[in-house]
């Protein structure tokens, strides 16, 4: 160990902070967890990171990797071990206009690439909160506003820089290490660090984006009519039923639709959101045009003290009118968690099952809940949340890595399917024998 941390003490450009130093309080956290690492290492160069993993490797300590740091399990911290928080590889270059091809460092946010790219006219298709990690969200997925015209985040990648578990430095894309180009784009952190991710960006206008909030009452009429628009709407329109919001007055809280529609002609966006407005009795309507950065949200913080408990799966076209109906019937009882039912398909659903690691492509919604409390709170509301996922049981599929709090077997069971997680598991071999990267949704070498 001495000999391992005096390596790194002469290769680590960064800052080293450790227990008892000014920045260790806040350098310990990430958003979603709280943890009492070794070490918190802040690298400044990609030769900084290789410093970074070979030390962790050396010494036999778990390592974390934090990006945006918003893992609802918590992935990016850890007790006694090795974090490497790549906030100072954040850097945002258009490497070629007429391709829009754009470079961008391991620890940049959304919020940080969406104010790069508008100046440029230019967006990626990414998740909707500023703060959220680049990295993170890219590497098992890329849920957003963007999502059903242009895709998955990791479905606009087209080149990685990674560091390996022995800290070399490998190129993955379609034609260098095409292998491991798969396993990046869906398999998590499994396979080492990313420090440079390679978009292929697109041409961005203004978009209409807001929330038309209807009655609690009006839920179950209003989600299934939601859900049959979305079915044949333009992939222009992305949309997020959410409701039983408990800030908001749990079962009495509206039911609210929040959509961007992907352009700027008011006619056509109206033509795609109006047949949402007649669904019901409309109680809000906030929908305005909008640059596509201002449809990203601030990341909220929880209080010391209070977790977050998030669930995910995934539903097909058959099993679309039972959930709904599961849903608005949890939503209406006392002590439902907050329910957000994501529309999907569109471009996601044109990408062949096996071209990347996400293998949750022929779903058309994808559900997710979530209850927030201290640690008594949550326990006592455990049953009543497992009675609900198990009524859902029978009709969901799969789930959704980065809408996960836990990251148990039967998770990873759940994010991986079979044939992919084996794919994964001879990827880790070759990349990670030893399971060096195994803060994650882990695949076994």
């Amino acid at each position: 160990m001495t000999a391992a941390l005096e390596t790194l003490r002469r290769d680590f450009g960064g800052d080293i902070i450790e227990p008892g130093g000014a920045e260790y309080e806040s350098a310990r956290r990430s958003v979603l967890a709280s943890g009492s690492p070794a070490y918190v290492l802040r690298p400044k160069s990609v030769g900084d990171v290789r410093a970074g993993v070979r030390f962790a490797a050396a010494a036999g300590l778990v390592l974390s990797v934090r990006g945006g740091g918003h893992a609802f399990a918590g992935f990016g911290t850890n007790d006694d071990g090795v974090v490497i928080d790549l906030g100072g590889l954040a850097d945002v270059e258009v490497v070629d206009k007429e391709r829009h091809l754009v470079r961008i460092g391991g620890g940049a946010t959304w919020g940080q690439v969406a104010a790069a790219l508008a100046p440029h006219g230019l967006a990626i298709s990414s998740g909707d909160t500023r703060s959220v990690g680049v990295g993170g969200l890219t590497l098992t997925g890329g849920m957003g506003w963007k999502v059903r015209k242009y895709g998955l985040a990791l479905d606009n990648v087209v080149a990685a820089e990674v560091v390996t578990a022995g800290g070399e430095v490998v190129r993955a894309s379609a034609q260098e290490n095409p292998e491991l180009f798969w396993a990046i784009r869906g398999g998590g952190g499994n396979f080492g660090i990313v420090t440079v991710f390679e978009f292929a960006a697109h041409p961005t206008t203004d978009v209409f984006y807001g929330r038309i909030a209807f009655p609690a009452a009006e839920a179950a009429g209003v989600l299934q009519g939601w859900a049959d628009h979305l079915r044949a709407a333009p992939e222009e329109l992305t949309s997020i039923a959410s409701f039983a919001n408990p800030f908001a007055g749990g079962p009495e809280a509206p039911v609210e639709i929040q959509v961007a529609f992907d352009g700027d002609d008011p006619e056509l966006a109206a033509r795609a959101i109006d047949p949402i407005r007649r669904l019901g009795t409309v109680i809000d309507d906030d929908v305005a045009l909008k640059p596509y950065g201002d449809t990203l949200v601030d990341g909220a913080t929880p209080p010391p003290g209070i977790r977050l408990v998030t669930r995910s799966a995934f539903v097909g076209k058959e099993s679309v009118p039972e959930v709904l109906r599961i849903l608005a019937e949890t939503g209406a009882s006392q002590g439902s968690p907050f329910i957000a039912v994501r529309s999907v398909g569109g471009a996601v659903s044109r990408v062949p099952d096996d071209a990347t690691a996400y293998a949750h492509r022929r779903a058309e919604l994808m559900v997710v809940t979530t209850s927030a409390g201290p640690e008594p709170v949550l326990e006592a509301a455990r049953p009543a949340l497992d009675a609900i996922w198990g009524r859902l049981a029978p009709h969901v599929d799969g789930a959704y890595a980065n809408f996960l709090a836990s990251a148990t077997e039967e998770d990873v069971a759940a994010v991986y399917p079979t044939r992919t997680y084996q794919r994964l598991a001879a990827v880790k071999r070759r990349y990670d024998p030893a399971n060096l990267f195994a803060g994650n949704h882990n695949v076994r070498p």
